[in-house]
């Protein structure tokens, strides 16, 4: 078998009900206190392009109705789309305007984001959720979140966020409901900022 088939088979749940349920209660748990970091452990071996935490939201929550967009998705990246398909059946679409999923690569420029879904008045639910790596979820300058699921404010400092970050997600909550919801993931960790949070610079 030729090692990029090798590498789409390998390395996905091991148990696809219970990982995939338990993975969906972080990502909701993340969500509902936006700014506090979930571990979502070592669930799925993707290959090395694919961050870890990533893999495993894409693995349980991603299917033949979810268009997943990623960077790269040949070349340098083909192991990862691969890997994707075969392991949740999930289209992997050059079309950033049809998707559920975005992963994007890593200091990706913040003015590209709304090529994405941002849902309609009649359905904000069909919107993307963008996932944006980063090199740590701490270390770096700090910024500040309020709103739902925050009950004054949360200092957080990511470190690796884009230029122009800040100003981004402000645009993004002026449209609220509409809008994208945005996971950073690091590891195996992640750290959720839904459309309805308030970020500025601390």
């Amino acid at each position: 078998m030729p090692a990029l088939a090798t590498a789409a088979v390998e390395g996905g749940l091991a148990d696809p009900v219970f990982d995939a349920q338990a993975i969906f209660r972080l990502l909701m748990g993340a969500m509902a206190e936006p700014g506090t970091v979930a571990d979502l452990g070592t669930r799925v071996a993707a290959p090395s392009r694919l961050v870890p935490a990533a893999a495993a939201l894409l693995a349980a929550l991603a299917d033949g109705d979810t268009p997943v967009w990623m960077a790269e998705p040949h070349g340098a990246g083909e192991a990862s789309a691969l890997w994707l398909r075969f392991q949740t059946g999930a289209p992997v679409t050059a079309d950033p305007g049809n998707v559920h999923f975005a992963l994007l690569p890593e200091g990706d420029d913040p003015a590209g984001w709304t090529r994405f879904p941002r849902g309609t008045p009649d359905y904000p639910d069909r919107s993307a959720t963008l996932l944006l790596p980063v090199r740590s979820l701490r270390g770096g300058e700090p910024v500040v979140l309020a709103g739902p699921g925050i009950a004054a404010e949360r200092r957080i400092a990511p470190l690796g966020l884009p230029a122009g970050f800040v100003a981004a997600m402000a645009r993004n909550r002026a449209t609220f409901p509409l809008g994208f919801d945005l996971v950073l993931v690091c590891g195996t960790a992640i750290l959720a900022l839904p459309r309805s949070t308030r970020i500025r610079e601390g």
